[in-house]
């Protein structure tokens, strides 16, 4: 079931952005994605994700998120991850999408934006391969929201928050993720992979310095 439903997963993930008014639709994404962070940093719930970041394994920033559907809902979406290096602090930004199917009567849409938090070696592994599912390969658990709050332990922390700014439960087990190679290449103008990314930092694009640096900034000093 899960390889009969795995290739219209991705289908609906990568179409969730191909709106993208741009000639750049890699370098649209990517600025989403620092706005994403933005909004996900400024937030007073979310403390946890400020005072954590700066020791987590890696972050995947999806912008947009799209979920709806009758009987059989789908979620998808498009994003970018970068790493944390002991060498040169957060990587540039690979390509990545992320989408799911739920069974059930469901009715109507939802937009979301999503950022998962990585915060195993484990973790960070499975997202330098082609493709692998959430609470499969990997643990994956709703991230802490709200003062005090916190965090369970899993491989990947998953946070959600709606278009109006409300923070929602999310139920990610058996999302399927994988990398956009296409993407990835025409961005770095390269054969690159996501490890050449993320890990060896063997390319890079200026375009995404304000992203690196947005989510490098992303850290609570205390009190």
């Amino acid at each position: 079931m899960a390889k009969i439903l795995a290739p219209i997963i991705l289908a609906l993930a990568v179409s969730s952005c191909s709106s993208s008014d741009t000639k750049n639709e890699q370098q649209a994404l990517v600025e989403n994605a620092n706005e994403s962070a933005k909004r996900f940093a400024a937030d007073p719930d979310m403390t946890w994700f400020r005072d954590n970041l700066k020791d987590a394994e890696g972050v995947l920033i999806i912008p947009t998120s799209l979920k709806g559907g009758f009987i059989i809902g789908g979620s998808g979406g498009s994003g970018v991850m970068l790493a944390r290096n002991s060498v040169f602090g957060w990587s540039y930004p690979a390509f990545y999408t992320m989408g799911s199917v739920t069974l059930g009567l469901q009715i109507g849409g939802e937009v979301s934006e999503i950022m998962l938090v990585i915060m195993s070696k484990a973790g960070r592994d499975a997202m330098l391969t082609n493709e692998f599912k959430l609470g499969g390969d990997i643990s994956v658990a709703a991230g802490p929201v709200g003062a005090g709050a916190k965090a369970q332990t899993a491989d990947v922390l998953a946070f959600s928050r709606t278009k109006g700014g409300l923070y929602v439960g999310l139920n990610l087990e058996g999302a399927v993720i994988a990398t956009r190679e296409d993407w990835n290449r025409a961005y770095y103008g390269a054969d690159v992979r996501a490890a050449d990314i993320l890990v060896a930092g063997n390319v890079r694009n200026r375009s995404a310095d304000m992203l690196r640096n947005t989510v490098a900034g992303i850290y609570t000093a205390p009190d």
